[in-house]
């Protein structure tokens, strides 16, 4: 059982890691993301559609959530990099104490306390603040050990590429919520036991799965220079340029008009095909299921396809320029037919083949801008940088609920209605195509102006990397010297 944990150097060479590694780290991931989207995807829908908790309550209590992640990410990621640690032994810790709390805390916020709005809501932010704080020290970890498990940046790629998938994979598993509430409201389940059991399933089994992640070795050693303290550890960023331009990007690209794609499947979708009748919850599981499928067998070739192009960063160009043609494209196309919705699914898919590869393109050139800040500070910072990853989530969530519960409100959505299986007004349903086939074209423009100041190149690379080497073995014969 031993050799499992024992990094196999004869296989490529030292600084690589080897496949039963990365599928651990995969693996860990995919539990992660059960989690993560399960809450993120469901909680506000829990709480306006089955506890009939007012839209812009919840998305005032979610945009406040924001404003606490804009405090603790950067704070937990300085954390970790100011942090004593043992050598090679920054982030593991994180990895193997985190999901057990993490998982009780996401089950928590499904339970039906039985409280008034008022109380509800007060609960919802007592679980939901704690959970998201532990959650901050996981995802940094977790996300964090890429720039760690190799001093190779084509070898970060690679374990970005599968651990990205693995995540994609949690994500993917989790899209098929609507397909299994269908089925177990048929199987006369009620909409509360449903919530709660997924919240088992998803929430607390995800993270035990995500304990996986903990195999992997850290390879990459702390420099020898010191963060003196959390705010020299998150004033560092100002040195990483590539890494604020990566995350304005993604915090610009969900700036966009729409609202969660539940709203327009299950109010303005369902089919009859002969005698069988096709829900929107069943369009929608069907949508995800066969629009997403060309992405996710895509994301196996991203290092690949990103090497032929030029790099990450035109990997990103590529796959907004895409989203922009096709979804223009796909709002003529329409939806209000079968065959129409199978055109549309055919389109979105094309959309997903780039689109799914941008997290690990992101995730590289994070990796690569860490190693950049290093040569010039001196410095690791693992732990600030990938919680800007977090953070970044955080406050683009936040704005999307804001913008979410405005359109709610003023398209007079009511979830009363929909639970007794009433129409939602005209204005609402008008709305709600342009907004699923166009809203995203808006982030799109901003997020494709942000990229274009990245830089990117395999001679910056491979430049970044052999200062590095330098560096480092300069340190190490020094440090030998002073111990003679």
């Amino acid at each position: 059982m031993k050799k499992l944990f024992l990094f196999d150097k004869s296989s490529k060479g030292e600084g690589y890691v080897p496949n039963n590694l990365i599928f651990a780290y995969a693996s860990g991931l995919a539990g992660q993301n059960l989690t993560y989207f399960y809450i993120t995807n469901w909680l506000k829908y829990f709480y306006i559609n089955i506890l009939h908790v007012d839209p812009m309550k919840i998305s005032t209590v979610f945009s406040a959530s924001y404003v606490w992640d804009a405090v603790n990410d950067p704070l937990v990621g300085a954390y970790i990099d100011k942090r004593k640690y043992k050598p090679y032994r920054k982030l593991r810790p994180f990895l193997l104490y985190t999901p057990p709390i993490i998982g009780l805390l996401s089950t928590m916020m499904f339970v039906n306390t039985g409280f008034k709005e008022g109380g509800m809501i007060v609960y919802l932010v007592f679980i939901y603040f704690l959970w998201d704080l532990v959650y901050s020290f996981q995802d940094v970890g977790l996300w964090g050990m890429i720039a760690l498990a190799s001093p190779h940046s084509e070898e970060r790629a690679r374990i970005s590429q599968w651990v990205s998938i693995g995540a994609g994979a949690g994500s993917a598993v989790v899209g098929l919520f609507q397909q299994i509430r269908s089925m177990l409201l048929g199987a006369g389940f009620s909409e509360m036991q449903i919530f709660f059991g997924c919240a088992l399933v998803f929430g607390l089994g995800g993270e035990l799965i995500s304990l996986n992640a903990a195999r992997v070795h850290e390879q990459v050693a702390a420099s020898e220079e010191k963060h003196e303290g959390l705010l020299q550890s998150i004033a560092v960023l100002r040195h990483n340029p590539k890494l604020l331009l990566i995350s304005l990007a993604r915090f610009s690209l969900d700036l966009s008009p729409k609202v969660q794609n539940a709203y327009f499947f299950e109010n303005c979708t369902g089919y009859t095909v002969g005698k069988m009748n096709i829900s929107g919850q069943t369009a929608e599981f069907l949508f995800g299921l066969f629009g997403g499928i060309p992405g996710s067998c895509a994301s196996f070739f991203a290092t690949k396809i990103s090497k032929r192009i030029g790099g990450m960063k035109k990997l990103l160009l590529l796959s907004q320029f895409t989203a922009i043609t096709i979804r223009i494209i796909t709002f003529f196309v329409g939806y209000n037919t079968f065959a129409k919705f199978i055109v549309m699914t055919f389109l979105i898919s094309l959309v997903n083949l780039p689109g799914a590869m941008m997290d690990i393109a992101y995730r590289s050139l994070t990796t690569d801008s860490i190693d950049e800040t290093e040569i010039k500070t001196g410095l690791r910072t693992e732990g600030i940088s990938f919680s800007m990853q977090n953070f970044t989530s955080k406050m683009k969530n936040g704005a999307i609920t804001l913008i979410e519960g405005f359109l709610l409100n003023a398209l007079g959505y009511d979830s009363k209605r929909k639970e007794a299986g009433l129409p939602q007004n005209d204005k609402f349903l008008k709305a709600m195509w342009p907004m699923f086939s166009l809203g995203p074209i808006v982030g799109a423009v901003l997020f494709l102006i942000v990229i274009s100041f990245i830089k990117d190149s395999d001679e910056l690379r491979a430049e970044t990397e052999r200062k590095l080497k330098e560096m480092r073995a300069l340190r190490s014969s020094t440090t030998s010297s002073q111990a003679l």
